[in-house]
């Protein structure tokens, strides 16, 4: 993907799906910074959709008001409670991104019996292929996931404390084989794989009956 057509994906990740965003180039890289201050409350942005990894009911996506926001006052959340456990909701950004990203979001795990987690899924091919990182406020980890067919495998992760009705960033960085994964700026792993090589779209994630805000979404393209 050419510099131009990668920011044009990346501006209208925000402008044409009625949120805000801001882009620009910093050492030859495009940066987007979208959060859901313009986005019609109670409704999906236009630009985003909701698909769903696995079974169960869909998942419920759809911009809320949040006085704890940290980019504004609306969110973007997944409120479905269905407790099936082979269960991802998904909110894919239709303009597609680079392979190769740093991108970072902040999120707020609200409830949850089976799982309470969020997660942020890169070089999408469609619903049932692509790579996730995700943090789990009841499991108390970060994972890495590669979702192929639908299926499921964890290829790295750690430890780590992820705080319920906190806000707190998860960040992931893809360059070619090797992927690095952040929790309130500090790197907890790194891992390689190859599963996925190519330019994808971008997705939200949860799992099972997880219960979560999004917002301040920050892509930076290589």
């Amino acid at each position: 993907m050419t510099p131009t057509l990668l920011r044009r994906g990346l501006v209208a990740l925000g402008g044409a799906f009625a949120m805000s965003s801001k882009s620009r180039t910093q050492g030859g890289d495009t940066v987007a910074h979208i959060d859901f201050e313009t986005a019609t409350i109670g409704t999906l942005p236009p630009g985003v959709t909701s698909a769903l990894t696995g079974s169960g009911v869909p998942g419920a996506w759809a911009v809320l008001e949040d006085a704890t926001a940290p980019a504004g006052s609306k969110v973007l959340a997944q409120t479905s409670t269905d407790k099936t456990d082979y269960r991802f909701p998904l909110a894919i950004f239709d303009a597609p991104v680079a392979s190769d990203i740093d991108v970072a979001m902040r999120f707020k795990p609200v409830s949850g019996e089976i799982d309470r987690a969020a997660g942020i899924a890169v070089r999408l091919k469609d619903r049932n292929n692509y790579y996730v990182v995700r943090a789990n406020a009841l499991e108390d980890n970060v994972r890495l996931y590669r979702m192929v067919g639908s299926q499921r495998s964890q290829f790295a992760g750690s430890s780590a404390k992820v705080p319920s009705d906190k806000w707190q960033e998860l960040r992931l960085t893809a360059r070619g084989s090797r992927f690095e994964v952040f929790l309130e700026g500090r790197s907890l792993f790194s891992a390689t794989d190859t599963a996925f090589t190519s330019a994808g779209r971008l997705a939200l994630w949860t799992k099972a009956d997880s219960v979560t805000y999004f917002d301040d979404l920050r892509i930076q393209a290589f």
